[in-house]
């Protein structure tokens, strides 16, 4: 079982944390959350980065919201449930660079793996930073 949670497949790793296998109790709250927030990991460039969140799938077009930063972490909050397809834009030495993935936000419960019974949200962690560029 620990094989799967921290096995890696291409270029892609898969934690139980992501999928809600374990949990992390720092993070657990006690009332049932209604939203969650969406954490997204981007490049840190030095021009700006254009973020855009997708409700659903990208070729759906349905955008949720568009904005600019300039940081390596950008958080929204989402509704839970539905999957969100995110994208990063970047501009790099005259060359454009378009990162996606995706997060379905989950709520879990659990009784016993903390101090106190608590809630969880998993699988919102989007990473958007760039591993190659064109010299």
């Amino acid at each position: 079982m620990l094989i799967l949670c921290f096995s890696c497949e291409d270029t892609t790793c898969y934690t139980c944390e992501e999928n809600g296998w374990l949990i992390n109790c720092s993070e657990c709250i006690i009332e049932e959350p209604l939203e969650a927030t969406l954490k997204v990991s981007i490049s840190n460039i030095e021009s700006p980065v254009l973020i855009t969140i997708y409700e659903g799938e990208l070729e759906d077009s349905v955008i949720y919201k568009s904005s600019s930063t300039e940081g390596s972490v950008y958080n929204f909050v989402v509704s839970l449930n539905k999957k969100y397809t995110v994208t990063a834009k970047y501009q790099i030495n005259g060359n454009t660079y378009i990162a996606v993935d995706t997060a379905t936000p989950r709520v879990k419960y659990t009784k016993d793996q903390c101090e106190e019974p608590c809630y969880f949200v998993y699988d919102r962690k989007i990473n958007l930073r760039l591993k190659y560029t064109a010299d």
